[in-house]
């Protein structure tokens, strides 16, 4: 079944607009016609199953009919990662969209390589993540900043778990109600990030295990330690 992400108010008898991209995968990509069935979803108003009613080049419209699958509670989990190259962040987008992250802050720390993000392009991903990955919402995204912005901002009742190699750090397990998870750069945190973080109480070091991870390999395991057994 084709699931779409769209952002009108979802309704039985209401009648959307496909985006032409929407429109040219349905069409030109996956070979739909109207009459076929698609689901879609909008982050509040549940899973509806939808006709398509029209179609054609660069256009297409969609019948909504019935409720599949109601609106539920999203993982009130946040992602701070540092910003990497961009295929890298691409996958961290990807991945933590799909393991149920909440909201996205990409920051810059002392040691980032990269000097801007594509927010529009990171969320186009995520977008296509939660259409295969069945979930619900789309996560929200923060502006990129740097690291002792956010940190200065970050809610002192939201504990920050920070994954620190080579740190005397207890290893990370399953944690209720909210929480975030802060991911560094390829070569770790600088001297002015810790001081940064040691600055702040809701700062818990944590180890995702005996081995150096790459960036995007620890917010994948993070990500799982905290939430498991099971997620979603």
């Amino acid at each position: 079944m084709i699931r779409l992400y769209v952002e009108a108010l979802l309704a039985d008898g209401t009648t959307i607009e496909a985006t032409e991209g929407q429109a040219h995968y349905l069409g030109s990509v996956m070979r739909r016609a109207v009459g076929e069935t698609v689901h879609l979803f909008n982050g509040t108003d549940g899973e509806w199953a939808a006709r398509i009613a029209a179609l054609s080049r660069g256009k297409a419209t969609f019948a909504v009919e019935a409720l599949v699958r109601p609106q539920a509670a999203d993982t009130d989990l946040w992602l701070m990662f540092a910003v990497l190259k961009r295929d890298t962040t691409d996958l961290v987008v990807q991945k933590a969209t799909e393991l149920g992250v909440s909201t996205l802050l990409p920051v810059f720390t002392e040691r980032t390589n990269a000097g801007r993000v594509n927010l529009d392009r990171l969320r186009a991903i995520a977008i296509e993540a939660a259409e295969q990955s069945e979930r619900l919402t789309v996560p929200v995204f923060r502006p990129a900043r740097q690291l002792h912005d956010n940190l200065a901002e970050w809610p002192a009742e939201r504990t920050l778990f920070v994954a620190l190699e080579r740190a005397d750090a207890q290893p990370l397990t399953p944690q209720p109600g909210p929480a975030g998870l802060l991911i560094g750069p390829e070569g770790g945190f600088g001297p002015r990030d810790h001081t940064a973080l040691d600055r702040c109480r809701f700062v818990r070091p944590v180890s995702l295990g005996p081995r150096i991870l790459r960036a995007e390999t620890a917010a994948i395991v993070g990500l799982a330690l905290l939430q498991a057994p099971g997620w979603g």
